[in-house]
């Protein structure tokens, strides 16, 4: 079978975001800093595309990953589970120059995976009688503190004598992951926690860039070691060893 066709191997991070405009929606793998495409991170950054969509667990912390383009002013609005270790994305986010929407981090993880997998929409427990499912939430404050945009109520529906809410599939126009090792057809392998929300931000996005610590042949990765199938997979960016191993620690714990 001819496989040149399937080369999906990129030459640079640079040129494989260089086609995502203003406005973008980007799904983008990584928990805290463990597994972001920081390559790739950086890359949309010194290109200076900007009012972004992300949907992201968090968004990185100050100087790192997301917090980069944060910083930068490069993001319009977040949908995520966790404001948590970026000053930067609470302050913008309570002086009302950013669009939040927090969303419970199984159903996050979910609404993902249905996006990929063709799902509009799905019911969970999660987050009934809280604001979440009642509306209220603050999406965007104004300047003065008060709440310029808030939540809308969910639609809700009983089964089995239990309430849950309906949550919708998240779809994005590019997907931004980093995987351990990956082949030229795109077939992804995600090492320990570094998988965390990688697979799941991948399949959501019309456009999924991977970049890899290490590139491989088709053929090298057995297909029972595969995490994410090349289908869900558009361009491949093989990391240099030293980009592979920069590798960041939020809070470093050692004995003493």
């Amino acid at each position: 079978m001819d496989t040149m066709g399937m080369d999906k191997v990129c030459a640079s991070a640079d040129l494989a975001v260089a086609d995502i405009p203003d406005g973008a929606s980007l799904a983008v793998g990584g928990f805290g800093l463990s597994g972001i495409p920081d390559t790739l991170v950086r890359a949309l950054h010194a290109r200076g595309t900007g009012g972004l969509r992300v949907v992201s667990n968090n968004c990185g912390t100050d100087g790192h990953g997301l917090g980069v383009l944060l910083a930068a002013g490069r993001i319009a609005r977040v949908t995520g589970s966790y404001v948590g270790e970026n000053k930067e994305f609470a302050r913008q986010y309570l002086s009302g120059e950013l669009e939040v929407e927090l969303v419970p981090q199984g159903t996050l993880a979910e609404r993902l995976r249905a996006g990929g997998c063709g799902i509009p929409a799905f019911y969970t427990p999660a987050g009934v009688g809280t604001q979440v499912a009642d509306g209220g939430l603050p999406l965007r404050y104004a300047p003065d503190g008060t709440v310029a945009v808030a939540s809308p109520p969910k639609e809700s529906r009983e089964f089995g004598g239990r309430t849950h809410v309906l949550e919708h599939g998240i779809t994005t126009d590019y997907a931004l992951v980093r995987a351990w090792r990956g082949d030229r057809h795109g077939n992804l392998v995600f090492r320990k926690s570094a998988a965390n929300f990688n697979p799941l931000a991948a399949m959501a996005g019309r456009i999924t860039v991977a970049e890899v610590e290490e590139l491989v042949e088709p053929g090298d990765l057995a297909p029972d070691a595969v995490h994410l199938p090349g289908v869900f997979v558009q361009r491949v960016v093989a990391l240099t060893p030293a980009q592979a191993a920069d590798k960041q620690i939020e809070k470093r714990t050692v004995r003493a």
